[in-house]
This record gives C-alpha cells, sequence and structure tokens, in this order.
C-alpha cells in the first residue's frame, strides 16, 4: 500500500476505519520508517500488542518523547524503570536531553 499525501492522511484520521485498512496505513508508514506516522492508524485498529511492540523498541532507542505517546495512547503509564531504561539508552545514543527528561519522569514516579 501507497503512503497517503499529508491532506489524504488528515482525513483518514478523522474517519474510523476499519481495523484492516487502518493496520494497512499503519505498516505502509512503518514500511517507510515513519513510526510517529503510523501511531494513529495503529490506534484506531485498536492493535495493543503492535503499540506495545513500538513502545519496547522506543525504550531500547532512548526515544523519551515515543515511549510517552505510545504509552499514552495504550493508556499505560511508563513505570519508573522503564523511565531509567529510556534514559540510559537515550545517553548512550548521544541524546542528553532526552535521558535529562526520561530521569525526570522517572523521579517524578518515585
Amino acid at each position: 500500500m501507497k503512503i497517503p499525501d499529508p491532506l489524504k492522511r488528515r482525513h483518514l484520521v478523522e474517519q474510523k476505519l476499519d481495523a484492516k485498512q487502518a493496520l494497512d496505513l499503519a505498516d505502509a508508514y512503518l514500511g517507510e520508517n515513519l513510526v510517529a506516522e503510523a501511531l494513529e492508524f495503529l490506534s484506531q485498529a485498536e492493535a495493543d500488542d503492535r503499540l506495545r511492540e513500538l513502545r519496547s523498541a522506543a525504550i531500547v532507542a532512548g526515544d523519551v518523547f515515543l515511549v510517552r505517546d505510545v504509552s499514552h495512547r495504550l493508556r499505560e503509564e511508563p513505570r519508573a524503570d522503564e523511565w531509567r531504561a529510556v534514559a540510559e539508552a537515550a545517553e548512550a545514543a548521544g541524546k542528553a536531553l532526552y535521558a535529562i527528561e526520561a530521569r525526570r519522569l522517572a523521579d517524578a514516579q518515585g
């Protein structure tokens, strides 16, 4: 499946798609490594297992913003140890600001 242009994507996001169509669109975006764009369609498809896989990958990559976005869509707050893992991965990847934010979120949870 070809990814839609930005205007068509916006219209698709505003519609209620069936699960298969939403998953096909998500896979098309993921195939182009456009993870943020795929999230809305994974959410529409209620593909929680796939969202959890993306969150796990985001933790390993140290991507604090993707972890937060996916967690929000899942309605599951990351645990403090997960935020610490994000911080360590971010620091190892040279993403100092991501590491600072992840540590702040870990500390806020205690």
